[in-house]
């Protein structure tokens, strides 16, 4: 299933520049699998060393944030936009 995947501006160097990516998965953990064969070295950035997902960075399908969802199990579908979202802090 082709899906798009809106990737974040400090990670698009390892995108090739590039602000969205087509991958193919049918869930969220199958997307950062496909993006880490198209882009080496993302799931690092997005993940932690026990492959979960950061905490400091939020995915959402369709504009849902997946922690309401079914977290890195999200069913994807055709068509779907995936955004990666960093978290940002201030103070």
């Amino acid at each position: 299933m082709a899906v798009k995947v809106l990737i974040p501006t400090p990670l698009q160097k390892l995108t090739r520049d590039q602000p969205t990516v087509e991958c193919t998965a049918t869930n969220v953990t199958e997307l950062l699998e496909s993006l880490e064969q198209n882009c080496p070295g993302i799931k690092s950035r997005l993940c932690n060393e026990q492959g979960e997902l950061r905490r400091f960075v939020n995915f959402y399908v369709n504009n849902e944030d997946i922690r309401f969802l079914e977290g890195a199990s999200t069913p994807l579908q055709d068509g779907d936009e995936v955004s990666i979202i960093p978290a940002i802090a201030g103070g």
